[in-house]
């Protein structure tokens, strides 16, 4: 309960801190410290990564089907923020057919990430899909190159390497080869391209449509395309304990509004790129975690990954706030 009151203060937080909230909530014409917004959105970044964090571990405290937690965790998302999208910019928004278009299969791409991501673990260690899913930012890099001909320095590059090698080593004690780990690392590595291209079909209809408006459609569709798997695989879907909504509950509220929602809103801000690296220190955070809740001990391999890791995101930050500082000079 601490926690949950914690998380629901933290989400009030976020919503007095964010310009759209503020609008919605009366059009206040509040001016701000300079320097507080250069900051904002690393702080927002650090709180939706320690909220995805802490999934890991009530998900290894729960045995229901991760299929209908993932359904369910989305579904009542957009029950809580349905009373706070403005509709009426519905009217006003500058969205075309081919951007609604992106919307939607920015909806799949996160249902198809959980589903693909998911049925990896049946199949091969969280180690190495942990591993997989830390290459997202090198898919996103790419990709925002041929989308938004976005152009990053080779020192921006470097840090980024820097991060993922350290993720590499994290899980180095306990990865496995066999021939059911080859198809779960298949499946993770399709998981991680479905994340990759949701983050940047987000990127690319940011500026035209309100997040909490565009978060709500991509969680129910992304619901949907579990609800489907769900009833064509036969999954119970109601005849669940009161301890289990409580975890679908806390999974919506945790890490998908102080989670996922919080990197939607960060894609307009900050992009798509320097969100994905930010999710890279989630692995890291999952293990201290565990480590003060679960009694989990760290290994010599995880302490010597998470600080490379943590190096190399704090230089990433670093070099692209460098970099911006040059350019504005320029």
């Amino acid at each position: 309960m601490v926690i949950l009151l914690y998380y629901i203060f933290g989400l009030l937080l976020t919503i007095l801190c964010t310009d759209d909230w503020i609008r919605l909530l009366g059009g206040l014409h509040v001016k701000r410290n300079q320097s507080s917004l250069m900051f904002q959105p690393y702080i927002l970044l650090f709180i939706s990564i320690l909220s995805v964090s802490i999934s890991s571990i009530m998900i290894k405290s729960s045995d229901t089907p991760t299929a209908v937690a993932g359904m369910y965790r989305l579904y009542i998302s957009v029950i809580i923020m349905l009373p706070f999208v403005p509709w009426k910019t519905l009217r006003s928004t500058k969205m075309n057919k081919k951007d609604w278009s992106t919307v939607f299969v920015a909806g799949l791409f996160l249902g198809l990430h959980f589903l693909f991501w998911m049925e990896s673990l049946v199949y091969t260690s969280v180690a190495s899909s942990m591993v997989i899913l830390s290459l997202q930012p090198l898919f996103v890099m790419i990709g925002s190159y041929f989308m938004f001909r976005e152009r990053t320095h080779i020192l921006t590059i470097l840090c980024l390497v820097f991060a993922l090698f350290g993720s590499i080593i994290i899980a180095w004690g306990d990865i496995g080869v066999s021939r059911e780990a080859l198809i779960g690392d298949g499946l993770s590595l399709l998981g991680a391209i479905l994340v990759s291209a949701y983050m940047l079909a987000g990127q690319k209809v940011s500026r035209k449509i309100n997040t909490n408006l565009y978060s709500v459609i991509v969680f129910f569709i992304g619901g949907s395309v579990m609800l489907v798997y769900s009833l064509f695989n036969h999954i119970p879907l109601i005849e669940y304990k009161s301890s289990d909504w409580t975890y679908f509950l806390l999974l919506a509220i945790i890490p998908t509004i102080c989670g996922q929602y919080i990197f939607n809103l960060l894609l307009k801000s900050i992009g798509a790129t320097t969100v994905s690296v930010g999710i890279i220190g989630e692995p890291v955070l999952a293990i201290i975690l565990a480590y003060l809740f679960l009694g989990e001990t760290i290994s010599t391999f995880q302490f010597t990954g998470g600080l490379m890791t943590l190096l190399g995101m704090g230089m990433y930050f670093w070099s692209r706030t460098l970099n911006k500082s040059i350019t504005n000079r320029d």
